[in-house]
């Protein structure tokens, strides 16, 4: 007994030590060959078991319960090492700690009754002494964690014997029920209450890692031999239990979900009696054989034609143009030609959806986000399209056949004949009105309508029509801007116009772009470049005429290969040619969220990819290189101290702009840091940021917001201090006309992020009165600032609250409308509302297999109540609408030795999950013979939707290409397009950044870039952890010197 107590004070004695010992460790930073060196004798003195350690070193600390520490996993690699730790014992306390257990509790007691509630609030207090405080954000710890033994895995070091692996195994099970419970409680929390999208992408990162350790055990011999031994059936069973619940909650490849369904049926069912395992096999192949053979040879009964409907193309071009405008012409004639067999109805229902779009945009009140590009789409895009259907001469129906009895059909209480503008008991809407006659006298410049016809067409007098106005020639724009760049800024004006011409501008524009880079003639280009990125919904324009990688591939790479003359001057004028062009990259990357490969960059070495991709992300110490500490220091110094004579041509010159841009968060860190800290005072900041909102480095201040915004989100003592530079960077006393033109450029890229943050800071601290300013002086800029087609609060909140189901019941309540405005649609008709962003959210928030199902459900509902040549073409056109997500490019990037990196992954789309569906058409019918018909038609008929012919088809003729000056040809494939939601930022915690790259795992890992939220990067070849570079120390006292 007494050696009982003697050893548990020994061990109370050193867990006390221990503590303390790590206490230390994190308040000093050390380093981690320094503290190898030390724990060595901590263990010797002080042994302890394995899980005591790690859970010394994973749980919350006394002094912080947000989050792990960035040192803890380069002290636990230094721990497993030298075998003080296990993988399974990491494991075991980081589930102890995880914060997936209070969100899940957070959840419960949000949705339980008051019965339960009081129950819990019972047990609550029964059990407090015995509560365990839990991390607040343990999911980028997990993530690394996780990355690391799965390494440790590959690499055969975690899994040595039966008695590991089994371990192993029962924590990854317990591991897999916790995910499978947090994923319940996201989905419960629709609206966002509990949690938000932060940290469901972190959680989903942090799963997405564990995937990985899944995938790897599934292949380890030493785990397969030890779960299928008979004394492993419980350990089997709990593992297959909880694989089969957690599969489900997470989107994968088919390749992946079919490796893991193989490791449970096969190899964790293999104890199964032969009988048994036979019968589930020959299960297996007969479903196989009926989703590969059945589908070909399922026979449905008649389901009779399916009928153009004027919802098709309407909510086609509503999904085109949401957005990033993704209008491609050939997938756009494609799709008509496949659509309508009839180029008459096509041109005249592609009229009728153009003034339907714009409609509805008023009706919803949205036009003043998007009225502007609608207007331009059908006064400057529809004629040139229309021109590619019809040319003049085109034999058979012309083009003004289709524009009259278009017209003939346009709601005139909406958009009016001239002499209905002057009736003053009407309600003229700005958005509308003159538009019939401008979109005539854009088709007369095109030669589609003779000018003495436009009268009968519109059934009265033109009083819009400029005789004067003539039809632009690309290439002699582009002469005139290369010969005068005075000219420049009056082309760019024309964006805003509604005349026709603005497809030639937009071509010559880009043009210009292209030459300008060629010849490197950067003073023009900077001066275009700042135009065009104080206009982003010129940007929208550009966009329905050319495409990303056409207009930023040679910008990207004159930026890449940027190098200062020999003989260069002065420095200065170099940062402001750089940052204006990189201004206009940036504006097209923030307003609709686009990564790397979006936008034609194909490697990651390129200075654009890092800047996009890392640029406001901020790193301190280990996390920076040599010479980037270098210019950190330089740049200080420069800002803030004025004996140091400023920012000089000498400090510049060292440091080009391309590496500036990605010290550039790092930057604002240190400052923040010094502010917070007394380093710097009030005079000195003001002075240090005034030089910042110059027009030299103006556009640093977009990767530097975006940082300051993040780090905002974090309730520490820097918030202050962020909110006093904000103030000083957006409210400055004095600023020229020339930097305030580009800080309001600025706040167009930043104001969403940036709102969102201040207004969450807002939240946490209501009395702070420097919030509403800085609010008041976004307010402009935030209807500017992004385009991705995300849905605002408010509106997801109707729509969640819409009865009986939130949601899905307001996406079927959007179809029937479709439905019933196709039935009883008559001439001057009011298209029924209709926004795309809400088949956008429903695939997020719902997922494509419940969306798809929903749409389902309509398409019987309404094929039993006679209406089935309807509703199947709205489910066709919402299936085939163009998406960013379905369009992703199909170039990758490229590593260092030119090989294509994993494909990032993605989202399946409706059609996709579409063909899954149909492939189980023969086990469907069994349990459903009508829904089986209606997957199998609605699936045969999207394929037979989006073919795309290898002949011209419906223009039959080379000679019916865009002809904006007489020889421009029509655009080519479809454009691409960005992933859904949220670019993943890599991992950046207390001034560190964490390479999590897995050497030696097998690349068909296939779960796209580690930069990606929620993916995993097989690409990897070295330490996990190699990013990190050691501090030197010459001896081994606590001793650090302080450095700003």
């Amino acid at each position: 007994m007494e050696k009982d107590v003697a050893s548990a004070s020994a061990i109370r004695a050193a867990v006390q030590y221990w503590n303390q010992f790590l206490t230390r460790c994190i308040s000093e930073r050390l380093d981690t060959d320094k503290f190898e060196t030390y724990v060595v004798l901590v263990y010797k003195h002080h042994p302890l078991p394995p899980l005591l350690i790690a859970d010394i070193f994973v749980r919350p600390q006394p002094s912080n319960d947000n989050s792990l520490d960035p040192r803890i996993p380069w002290y636990l690699q230094v721990l497993t090492k030298l075998g003080y730790v296990s993988e399974p014992s990491i494991l075991k306390a980081l589930y102890k700690y995880s914060s997936s257990h209070a969100q899940i509790q957070a959840q419960q007691q949000q949705t339980g009754n008051g019965e339960d509630k009081g129950r819990e609030q019972e047990k609550d207090k029964q059990s407090q002494k015995q509560s365990i405080t839990r991390w607040k954000s343990s999911y980028w710890s997990e993530e690394v964690l996780f990355y690391s033994i799965t390494r440790s895995v590959v690499e055969g070091r975690a899994i040595q014997d039966s008695t590991a692996a089994l371990e192993l195994a029962m924590i990854v099970s317990k591991w897999m029920a916790l995910f499978t419970a947090a994923s319940s409680a996201f989905a419960a929390d629709m609206l966002g209450q509990v949690y938000t999208a932060q940290v469901r992408e972190e959680m989903g990162a942090s799963r997405a890692a564990l995937v990985a350790l899944l995938l790897q055990m599934a292949v380890n011999k030493i785990l397969v031999g030890a779960v299928t031994k008979p004394f492993a059936k419980n350990v089997r069973k709990e593992l297959s239990s909880t694989l089969a619940d957690f599969v489900p909650t997470i989107q994968l490849v088919p390749q992946l979900m079919a490796r893991l369904e193989h490791f449970r049926t096969e190899i964790l069912a293999s104890s199964d009696p032969a009988d048994k395992k036979k019968q589930a096999a020959n299960t297996v192949m007969d479903e196989l054989l009926e989703s590969t053979v059945g589908l070909d040879n399922f026979v449905l009964p008649d389901m009779g034609p399916i009928s153009n409907t004027r919802a098709g193309l309407y909510i086609y071009l509503n999904a085109a143009l949401i957005a990033r405008p993704l209008l491609d012409d050939h997938a756009l004639f494609s799709y008509m030609g496949n659509k309508y067999q009839d180029i008459q109805s096509s041109a005249i229902d592609l009229i009728l959806a153009s003034f339907d779009i714009l409609a509805n945009a008023v009706f919803r009140n949205e036009g003043q986000k998007d009225a502007h590009l609608l207007r331009s789409f059908l006064i400057n895009k529809l004629p040139l399209l229309l021109y590619q259907l019809l040319p003049p001469g085109f034999p058979g129906t012309s083009a003004e056949y289709c524009i009259t009895e278009a017209l003939s059909r346009v709601d005139t209480s909406l958009f009016p004949t001239a002499s209905l503008m002057f009736d003053e008991s009407r309600n003229n809407n700005p958005y509308t009105e003159s538009i019939r006659e401008e979109f005539c006298a854009a088709c007369v410049l095109h030669g589609l309508v003779q000018r003495e016809h436009v009268e009968r067409i519109l059934g009265e007098i033109s009083l819009s029509y400029e005789p004067s106005l003539q039809k632009h020639s690309k290439d002699k724009l582009v002469q005139d801007c290369l010969s005068d760049t005075d000219k420049i800024q009056g082309l760019v004006r024309e964006l805003d116009k509604m005349d026709g011409n603005v497809g030639a501008v937009c071509q010559a524009l880009v043009e210009v772009l292209r030459q300008s880079c060629h010849s490197k003639e950067t003073m023009s280009l900077k001066l275009l470049c700042s135009q065009l990125a104080a206009k982003p919904q010129s940007l929208d324009v550009i966009l329905l005429f050319e495409k990303l990688p056409t207009i930023l591939e040679p910008l990207c790479q004159l930026l890449d290969n940027w190098r200062y003359e020999e003989d260069q001057g002065e420095y200065q004028p170099v940062y402001e040619e750089f940052g204006a062009i990189l201004l206009l990259v940036l504006a097209f990357t923030y307003r609709y969220n686009l990564n790397a490969a979006d936008i034609g960059i194909t490697t990651p070495d390129s200075w654009v990819a890092k800047i996009i991709a890392r640029g406001h992300i901020g790193r301190q110490g280990d996390g920076l290189t040599e010479r980037e500490n270098g210019h950190l220091n330089g740049w200080i110094h420069g800002l803030f101290d004025t004996e140091a004579g400023g920012l000089g041509d000498e400090l510049m010159s060292s440091c080009p702009p391309q590496e500036f841009y990605l010290v550039v968060a790092p930057l604002f860190q240190s400052i923040v840091v010094a502010y917070t800290y007394g380093y710097l005072n009030d005079e000195s900041l003001k002075g240090g940021v005034e030089y910042l909102v110059d027009t030299f480095l103006l556009p640093s201040l977009v990767p530097a917001i975006r940082f300051l915004a993040d780090y905002l989100w974090i309730d520490q003592r820097e918030s202050k201090s962020i909110i006093k530079i904000l103030q000083l960077i957006l409210l400055p006393s004095s600023i020229s006309g020339e930097a305030s033109t580009m800080l309001s450029s600025v706040k167009n890229l930043i104001a969403k992020p940036l709102e969102h943050a201040l207004r969450a800071y807002q939240r946490r601290d209501p009395k702070n009165q420097d919030i509403e300013p800085l609010l008041r002086t976004l307010k402009d800029s935030i209807p500017l600032s992004r385009r991705t087609g995300g849905t605002d609060l408010h509106e997801l909140e109707s729509w969640t609250a819409t009865p009986p189901t939130g949601l899905s019941s307001a996406i079927k309540l959007t179809i029937q409308g479709l439905v019933q405005w196709s039935i009883h649609f008559a001439i001057n008709t009011m298209p029924t509302s209709y926004s795309h962003r809400q088949i956008l959210a429903g695939l997020k928030i719902l997922g494509p297999r419940r969306l798809l199902h929903v749409i389902l459900e309509e398409v019987r509902h309404h094929t039993e109540a006679g209406s089935a040549s309807i509703v199947y073409d709205v489910a066709i056109s919402l299936i085939c609408a163009p998406d960013s997500i379905k369009d992703v490019p199909a170039a990758g990037m490229l590593d260092a030795n030119g090989n294509m990196l994993p494909p990032i992954q993605r989202q399946r789309t409706l059609r996709e999950l579409l063909k899954v569906e149909a492939e189980g058409c023969k086990k469907l019918q069994k349990k459903d013979p009508a829904l089986a018909n209606i997957v199998v038609h609605l699936y045969r008929q999207v394929e037979k939707q989006m073919v795309i012919p290898q002949a011209q088809g419906m223009l039959q003729a080379a000679d019916m290409s865009l002809n904006l000056d007489g020889d421009t040809a029509a655009l080519g494939d479809a454009m691409a397009a960005a992933a859904s939601g949220v670019q993943g930022d890599s991992i950046s915690v207390d001034n560190l950044t964490l390479d999590v790259s897995m050497g030696g795992v097998p690349s068909d890992l296939g779960l796209g870039s580690a930069n990606d939220t929620g993916s995993l990067d097989p690409s990897g070849d070295t330490s996990m952890f190699e990013g990190f570079v050691s501090q030197e120390m010459d001896n081994f006292d606590w001793d650090i010197n302080n450095t700003f």
